[in-house]
């Protein structure tokens, strides 16, 4: 009887050393005003605050749960946090920490698309994003090396993020496709790749809800009926807004269809998709033009939250443009929400019916190793990424070079953009010289932005 009393005492105190759902939702908000630096940055940032700062989850829970939501369509680093939070405050603190990654960058990007919308360029806010997307080139980078070290255990795994780097950027291989063939690997060989281990902080104490955990080993499946019933209601109420949307025709309904349809498609997030959105939209819906989606991009890329949050962008001007009653500045909003909406409600619902399973089975052997092996992955894939957008900062003209199934595009070297290089080496001296953090560089360049442009330079 005292064994019990004792087992429950030490669960209660485990309990009572969480996070409030209050303090929770406070840091997921802090986190949604400065996740600059796309998935990279996003996941790294998430990893320094939960994992090293505050040790409330371990770097193995961590990581397993970045490997499920690397296979999920969306925004990963949105989904983790989903994730996170899920396990730390069931679903409600699932739906905070989702919404509140999300919500300050979908304010920024409906307040930058409606100037643009409106006023077209504005070169002083054109500067100021600038100086911003040359510091996020150098957070990003920051960032991949700070995930690979954490994800990347062994030669079997630095072997398999380096195929995976080479398939997408030498032979244009799908994400899809690599994901699919590293979980392979993991399958057929669990053992060679390792996804951590549970219960440990960075610095080796354990992690709150590791704690929690083993006092309770029942907490996840207590947690799961909330999560099923959140995951089918998130469900149900997109299906719905598709069938009141789509008999009515028009330019929301194509709006929902259309956006719907990439939701469950952006496997790798947005720049896997990004090709088909501008051919669609542009070709197709003729929302915007070229010129107008890569503005988009470029604001994406410098506001807090998911890169998806483009797709707002294009919805804004889809609605802003839309010949019917509710047109201009409320039409843009109202197309803005409803992509917003058709966009993240399903990764909710992802996450919500998934996660209970994926904790259920994280001592199944395949599935670990599969899950690790698909991170190893995904580190390549990030360094792609990474490649792909530094060049295009650093460099106006780009030219395509092939050989047989090998191609890749590389800089033009006489475009390299001197003020642009000028910025991202104050970006990381700033970051790794005098350790300045996230905020204060981002600060610092896109005041050099500002300077430079008054100054003529850009």
């Amino acid at each position: 009887m005292a064994q019990v009393q004792d087992s429950s005492d030490d669960r209660d105190q485990a309990r009572a050393a969480l996070p409030s759902f209050g303090q929770a939702a406070r840091l997921w908000l802090k986190i949604g005003c400065l996740s600059f630096g796309g998935p990279a940055g996003q996941i790294a940032m998430l990893h320094h605050e939960v994992v090293d700062q505050r040790r409330w989850i371990s770097n193995g829970r961590f990581l397993h749960a970045l490997n499920f939501c690397s296979l999920l369509p969306g925004p990963e680093a949105q989904q983790l946090a989903t994730y996170l939070g899920w396990l730390m405050h069931g679903a409600r603190g699932g739906l905070a920490a989702g919404a509140l990654f999300v919500i300050p960058g979908a304010l920024v990007m409906m307040g930058l698309s409606a100037i643009y919308a409106l006023y077209g360029a504005v070169p002083l806010i054109s500067s100021l994003f600038f100086g911003l997307k040359c510091a996020v080139l150098v957070m990003v980078v920051e960032a991949l090396l700070r995930v690979g070290k954490r994800a990347l255990k062994g030669p079997n795994a630095y072997l398999l993020a380096a195929l995976a780097f080479l398939a997408l950027f030498l032979f244009g291989l799908p994400f899809p496709l690599v994901v699919m063939l590293a979980g392979c690997c993991g399958l057929l060989a669990p053992h060679a790749f390792k996804a951590g281990t549970h219960g440990q902080t960075a610095n080796g104490d354990e992690a709150l809800l590791d704690r929690l955990m083993r006092h309770d080993p029942a907490h996840a499946a207590n947690l799961a009926r909330s999560a099923y019933r959140a995951g089918w209601i998130a469900l149900v109420l997109w299906t719905a807004s598709l069938i009141v949307l789509l008999p009515q025709g028009g330019v929301f309904a194509d709006i929902g269809w259309f956006f719907s349809k990439m939701a469950v498609v952006t496997f790798g997030g947005a720049y896997a998709v990004l090709a088909y959105v501008a051919q669609e939209a542009v070709n197709l819906y003729h929302w915007l033009s070229p010129s107008e989606m890569l503005a988009g991009l470029g604001l994406a890329e410098t506001t807090p939250g998911p890169l998806i949050l483009v797709l707002q962008f294009v919805g804004f001007l889809a609605g802003f443009r839309a010949d019917t009653l509710v047109q201009g500045l409320w039409g843009g909003i109202l197309g803005a929400l409803l992509t917003l909406w058709v966009t993240f409600t399903p990764c909710f619902a992802f996450v919500f019916l998934g996660a209970p399973m994926i904790e259920k089975a994280q001592n199944n052997p395949r599935l670990t190793g599969a899950l690790a092996a698909i991170t190893c992955a995904v580190v390549g894939v990030i360094a792609n990424l990474a490649l792909w957008f530094g060049l295009r900062v650093l460099f106006a003209d780009m030219t395509l070079w092939q050989w047989g199934a090998v191609s890749f595009e590389w800089p033009v070297m006489a475009s390299l953009n001197p003020a642009a290089l000028l910025i991202a080496v104050l970006a990381a001296g700033s970051l790794f010289g005098f350790k300045l953090g996230i905020v204060r560089t981002l600060a610092l360049c896109s005041l050099s932005g500002l300077v430079l442009h008054w100054a003529a330079v850009i």
